[in-house]
């Protein structure tokens, strides 16, 4: 009982959680252990809503066949389960970048879910079809990027384990935290984002992740790796966190391997390696300069290596975030959430059923820290 009342001063008052240990955490790899993924049903695209203090959102990254990178975020937060508030962000990455990237966040007014699965508000929606195999996203908040885009998923959905999550606390009948991914890893995207310069054509390949972390985000994670290879023929996609101390340091690792027709393995025994790196001497942090993702199911494997290249982007969370979010979190000693994205064009080489595969392909990546834990 105290160390559920130290948890729950820490939510609220963002106060550094005490040491629980690893025993604290009971992670989605023990159950992929058994059943490596589950795919997913209309259902299980429902936003949570929950309450106490938590973030959840729901992220389209595009690759596109003219070579623009692209993303549109919903962000809902809640702080103690009183206040709530949703957010749409959006980001456009030239080819070569050849012109500054194009970042948009709006406040949504007037929101709601419509029958769990579909969000809609002043000036935007998120709708998802009837047969659970597409998003249509439209908005004109933004004058700079107006949005028309359909998503529909070319490769089954999926969670690994059974549900996904990982649950935070001492009692693992009543955790006091979670942490859930799931995704669509291989789309197909048409539309596209009007600028004021004009249209950017999004036609091309992307995923979907929703995610939900069921606690203060900061006491979830240090630190995150995230990998979405897109190529002619595969996609991989890889999302890694490593716990503060509080929860042992410990760090789960979902992803997988598909194709336009199926999952070829997904599971929780991969691993994201930064094989070289160097300070940022304006931030402090580690920034990677070269990387090794691992992916291992059975007897299959595949691998993604090579130099990062010149980063792309350095986001400063704090100043890109909603304020909302920012509240949850700036209450943190020691918190400085630092995003370094990356645009390689590795090699995926993949060993499945007594056969070899190679492609290259494009490597949106990004590597974060959020606290020197």
């Amino acid at each position: 009982m105290f160390n559920w009342a130290k948890q729950q001063l820490a939510n609220v008052a963002g106060t550094e959680e005490p040491i629980y240990g690893p025993s604290a955490i009971q992670t989605v790899s023990e159950q992929a252990k058994t059943t490596p993924y589950t795919e997913l049903k209309r259902e299980d695209l429902k936003w949570f809503q929950q309450g106490g203090t938590n973030v959840e959102t729901q992220v389209f990254y595009f690759t596109a066949d003219s070579g623009h990178i692209g993303m549109v975020q919903i962000i809902y937060s809640s702080l103690a389960g009183i206040r709530k508030t949703a957010q749409l962000t959006s980001k456009i990455i030239y080819p070569d970048q050849s012109k500054p990237i194009l970042w948009s966040s709006d406040p949504l007014e007037n929101w709601s879910f419509e029958d769990g699965v579909s969000l809609k508000a002043q000036g935007c929606s998120i709708t998802l079809s009837p047969d659970g195999n597409s998003y249509t996203i439209k908005s004109t908040l933004n004058k700079n990027t107006v949005l028309d885009l359909k998503v529909h998923r070319t490769a089954p959905g999926f969670v690994v384990g059974k549900d996904g999550t990982t649950h935070f606390g001492t009692d693992p009948q009543n955790p006091w935290g979670s942490m859930r991914h799931a995704f669509w890893p291989r789309c197909k995207v048409e539309g596209n984002i009007l600028t004021q310069a004009g249209p950017v054509d999004f036609s091309g390949k992307g995923i979907f992740i929703h995610a939900l972390q069921g606690m203060k985000p900061h006491h979830a994670a240090a630190r995150w790796n995230f990998v979405n290879f897109q190529a002619p023929t595969y996609t991989a996609v890889m999302m890694e966190y490593t716990t503060p101390p509080s929860y042992g340091s410990t760090t789960v690792n979902v992803g997988c391997i598909a194709t336009d027709e199926k999952i070829l393995f997904a599971g929780a025994n991969n691993t994201a390696t930064h094989t070289s790196t160097k300070t940022d001497p304006e931030i402090g942090w580690p920034e990677p300069t070269a990387f090794k993702f691992e992916w291992t199911s059975g007897t299959s494997k595949a691998v993604l290596e090579g130099p990062y290249g010149p980063r792309i982007d350095r986001v400063d969370v704090m100043a890109e975030v909603p304020g909302f979010v920012k509240t949850i979190v700036a209450s943190a000693v020691g918190t400085k959430p630092y995003i370094y994205q990356f645009l390689p064009k590795p090699e995926l080489v993949i060993d499945h059923e007594g056969q070899q595969h190679r492609e290259h392909g494009t490597l949106f990546t990004e590597a974060t820290f959020i606290s020197g834990q």
